[in-house]
């Protein structure tokens, strides 16, 4: 069976992954993910790539704040936040020694949580000692927040690489 949302997501989903598993394992990078709103989508997605075992190393669901805080060294606070979200991504890198990382949270819906209206996604890219973290906000139900906000963090991390790392 197939369908236009198969196990790597929408056309620009796939064409994200299809690029990062292009480049990563050209330059040596490998690259891990840790996930909040997305519950695991940005993994799978990537896990799904072409060699995705030669650049990909895995990721952390960091649903509950207290795994965020005691796994990934996340300072206690807000989780809604793009410094959650740069803390994230630094935190999985280290865990997992990768030199990419995406650190992804926000609020799916129904409703708002810590002040930030449903649709609301941060994002942050980090590779080697650059970081990119940016502010979304994406309208539909749960499950549109998280195919977008999968599509946003794929599409960042394939831009980052294209921009060309030195390795400094």
């Amino acid at each position: 069976m197939t369908s236009s949302t198969d196990d790597t997501g929408s056309g620009a989903t796939r064409d994200a992954v299809d690029r990062i598993a292009e480049r990563a394992p050209a330059a040596g990078i490998r690259v891990a993910v840790a996930e909040s709103l997305t519950s695991g989508a940005i993994a799978s997605r990537l896990g799904a790539g072409s060699g995705a075992s030669e650049w990909f190393s895995g990721g952390v669901v960091a649903y509950d704040a207290e795994v965020k805080f005691g796994v990934l060294g996340v300072e206690r606070g807000p989780v809604v936040t793009a410094s959650c979200a740069e803390q994230l991504a630094r935190g999985v890198a280290s865990l997992l020694g990768a030199d990419a990382a995406i650190g992804a949270t926000g609020v799916g819906g129904p409703g708002q949580e810590e002040g930030q209206p449903e649709g609301t996604a941060f994002i942050a890219v980090a590779l080697r000692d650059r970081i990119e973290v940016r502010e979304f906000h994406f309208d539909g139900d749960p499950a549109e927040v998280v195919s977008e906000t999968t599509e946003a963090a794929v599409s960042l991390l394939a831009a980052m690489l294209e921009e060309g790392d030195d390795g400094s």
